[in-house]
């Protein structure tokens, strides 16, 4: 799994600021929302195969890259609804 490109995680943060009706979270800047971006990203692609490995057979074999990353998504997103 590459990096996302500085274009791909502008649109993350572009996305992230056209959601919230004050256009800054927590009244950060857009550079800050982006170093925020790109340091979550790198410490995805760090930690990329301890991830995969975590996840047990046959499951870990059966899912693709995206249905695995999809999965995890929806974990994150239940997580913080429910406040765990």
């Amino acid at each position: 799994m590459a990096v996302m490109t500085d274009a791909d995680r502008r649109l993350i943060v572009e996305e992230i600021i056209s959601k919230n009706r004050e256009a800054e979270p927590d009244s950060l800047t857009f550079d800050d929302l982006l170093a925020a971006v790109g340091a979550i990203d790198d410490w995805i692609i760090a930690n990329t195969a301890a991830f995969n490995t975590a996840i047990p057979q046959p499951a870990r074999g059966v899912l693709t890259a995206r249905q695995k990353a999809l999965i995890f998504s929806y974990i994150v997103r239940r997580r913080w609804l429910i406040n765990a």
